[in-house]
């Protein structure tokens, strides 16, 4: 029998996860509100690996709550995730930046094949794989670091655009051209700011039409939109940039 996974989190994205590790016969044991991850990992010490599949908003408290024993072994999807976040932590895990969506009652939906890197990149990949949607091993940190920031921009400029302009990405980019350059630029100086890197503007561009092309009809504008928009004003204030468009948008809501 192969070495148990351990899930922290059973949503949406934790059930995809459990049923390609499952397929590819691994023992899952989820850890839900009611579980004590000490006593879990007491049990379980050395599983294969731990995947952390909470939201963003979750995120925080479950990283500085591992159980020691798992710390080496730990796998992270979320969104706005940067190498900060984990290092920080004195952590090296397993990253993967989801590019299918999954909704209740409804089948996974793929846009893009999700990249992943880190000592058990391919556990995830074989596990997604077994569930029919693509996954790539990516070949080096600096990848990585590229395709975490193409998921923010993605995330960010559809959310915050889309309180404006409302529609789908097909839309967003057909009809508010400007409005998705605009905010896509402030996006990136935020995402630099926090990377301490200058980063490929125009690759990242590109890499967010490419997310767009993957489902036109994707709605610009969830629920956590006005979240982002206000955890991203708040770190341009931390950092000192002017943002403008972002700035605009708040003020339009505000007015409103």
């Amino acid at each position: 029998m192969k070495t148990p996974i351990v899930i922290i989190g059973v949503g949406e994205m934790g059930g995809v996860f459990a049923r390609g590790f499952l397929r590819c016969g691994y023992p899952v044991y989820p850890v839900t509100r009611d579980t004590s991850p000490g006593g879990l990992a007491e049990e379980l010490p050395a599983p294969t690996l731990v995947l952390a599949a909470v939201a963003e908003a979750d995120f925080p408290v479950v990283m500085d709550s591992l159980p020691p024993p798992w710390r080496e072994r730990v796998a992270l999807l979320q969104n706005e995730l940067l190498p900060r976040d984990w290092e920080s932590r004195g952590l090296q895990p397993t990253v993967i930046s989801v590019w299918f969506e999954k909704k209740k009652g409804q089948d996974a939906k793929v846009l893009l094949p999700s990249p992943v890197y880190g000592p058990n990149a391919g556990v995830l990949v074989d596990a997604l794989a077994a569930v029919d949607i693509p996954a790539r091993e990516l070949g080096s940190p600096d990848e990585l670091l590229f395709e975490l920031v193409r998921k923010n921009v993605y995330i960010l400029t559809t959310n915050i655009a889309g309180l404006r302009a409302g529609g789908t990405v097909g839309e967003l980019r057909e009809n508010h051209g400007d409005l998705m350059r605009d905010v896509a630029r402030d996006v990136i100086a935020i995402q630099e700011y926090l990377t301490g890197q200058t980063l490929p503007h125009e690759r990242l561009m590109e890499g967010m039409l490419e997310a767009f092309d993957g489902d036109p009809d994707h709605k610009c504008m969830g629920r956590t939109a006005p979240a982002r928009l206000a955890r991203a004003l708040a770190l341009a204030d931390e950092g000192g940039l002017p943002v403008p468009s972002l700035r605009e948008i708040q003020k339009e809501i505000e007015r409103s």
